[in-house]
């Protein structure tokens, strides 16, 4: 079974890579996350996502052997209208964002791509969240707590931001930012098993 790595900074990811009983190395593969001309959401998260795999790739065949081994990238957007809307910029950028999601539903895409050298696969995944309504108060609160600063959409839904959620149509883990279905199905596709962590009978 060839070594899985993790392209990804985000300690989520790594959280639910782990829950799922699957050991693997965390590495960081920066790349330019800016959208292309007319690119579609869906397509950006893809090609992030696949970008990152192929970043991590080039990390560890450069600092390693050319031995075997997976890269897992991921990529995470917050669509509302059509509009990606990325991390805050600054604290007017990230309430102008949470009072624009407030009181309505929007659109969570997750992209996965694992990639062997050989080949590469993705996945896209899509959720809708709704948020209640929020006031302009709480929004400055949960700016406060620092909480949304580097999260994509200004929000986290495992965190202080779940009392936002008044719904969710689609996979928790995708708008985490690792769709476990998934990603556990394009493992098994690369002959890497869930649960590796369980005691053998």
């Amino acid at each position: 079974m060839n070594p899985l790595y993790l392209a990804s900074g985000s300690p989520r990811r790594r959280e639910l890579l782990t829950q799922i009983g699957v050991p693997f190395t965390a590495i960081s593969a920066d790349i330019d996350e800016t959208p292309l001309a007319d690119e579609s959401p869906a397509a950006y998260v893809e090609r992030l996502a696949r970008g990152k795999a192929a970043a991590g790739r080039a990390l560890i065949t450069s600092s390693e052997s050319r031995a075997p081994a997976c890269v897992l990238g991921a990529d995470t957007a917050v669509v509302l209208d059509g509009r990606i809307l990325g991390k805050p910029l600054d604290q007017a950028d990230a309430l102008a964002m949470l009072m624009a999601l407030a009181g309505r539903e929007h659109e969570v895409l997750t992209a996965i791509a694992l990639l062997d050298g050989e080949r590469c696969e993705s996945r896209v995944v899509r959720s809708l969240v709704r948020f209640r309504a929020i006031s302009p108060e709480e929004a400055s609160i949960y700016w406060a707590s620092g909480e949304p600063r580097d999260k994509a959409g200004g929000y986290a839904i495992q965190g202080l931001a779940a009392v936002f959620v008044s719904g969710l149509n689609g996979s928790y883990s995708a708008v985490v930012g690792l769709p476990v279905c998934e990603t556990a199905e394009l493992l098994g596709h690369f002959g890497i098993p869930c649960w590796q962590n369980l005691p053998v009978r």
